[in-house]
C-alpha cells in the first residue's frame, strides 16, 4: 500500500485551494476541439467532495437557463486548471444533494463572513459567543489597562505640578 501512496503522490497537485460543500467556486476547465485547447469556466455551489488522495472528486452545481446542471471533477485531474473559491457558504451539512429540489430564494445558500476588528478578535456583531464568559473576561482586562493607562497619566500630571509648584512659591516671596 505505501508503494501505492508514493505513486500516487506523483500526480497529485501541489496546491490546492481550500473549499468546502456551500461555497461557490470557479473551475478552470481545459477543453478539446481536435487541434485548439481553450478553457471553460463552470461557476457553481460546490454540494458534494468525497473519496480521498487521486481519486477525490467535488460536485458543482448551476443553475443555466432555469435548468439545473451539475458536474463531476476529479479534484486532481489535469484537465482542471484552476479552482477558485469566490464565495464562502454558511452550511451544516457536508453533502447539499437537498438542494436539487429546491428552485429560487430558498435554494440561496448563506455568505459566510469573517470580519475581524482591529486587535485580530471576531466581530461582536450578532454573534452570542461574543457574549459569553471569554468575551466578559476580555473586556474586564482591556477596562483595567485603560485605568492603569489613566492613573499613570495622572501620577505624571502631580509629578509635573509639584516640579512647577515650588517655582512659583520663590518667585512669589522674592
Amino acid at each position: 500500500m505505501k508503494r501505492i501512496a508514493q505513486i500516487e503522490k506523483g500526480f497529485m497537485k501541489e496546491k490546492v485551494p481550500a473549499f468546502k460543500p456551500g461555497d461557490t467556486v470557479k473551475v478552470h476547465v481545459k477543453i478539446r476541439e481536435g487541434d485548439k485547447e481553450r478553457i471553460q469556466v463552470f461557476q457553481g455551489t460546490v454540494i458534494s467532495r468525497r473519496g480521498s488522495g487521486t481519486n477525490e472528486t467535488f460536485t458543482v452545481r448551476k443553475i443555466s437557463s432555469g435548468i439545473g446542471v451539475e458536474r463531476v471533477f476529479a479534484l486532481h485531474s489535469p484537465t482542471v486548471d484552476k479552482i477558485q473559491r469566490t464565495r464562502q457558504g454558511k452550511v451544516r451539512r457536508a453533502k447539499l444533494y437537498y438542494l436539487r429540489g429546491l428552485t429560487g430564494k430558498s435554494a440561496r445558500i448563506e455568505e459566510k463572513l469573517e470580519d475581524k476588528t482591529l486587535n485580530g478578535a471576531k466581530a461582536e456583531k450578532g454573534t452570542k459567543k461574543a457574549k459569553g464568559k471569554k468575551a466578559k473576561a476580555k473586556a474586564k482586562v482591556e477596562e483595567t489597562k485603560v485605568e492603569e493607562k489613566a492613573a499613570e497619566v495622572k501620577a505624571e500630571e502631580t509629578k509635573a505640578e509639584e516640579q512647577a509648584e515650588p517655582n512659583t512659591e520663590k518667585k512669589t516671596e522674592e
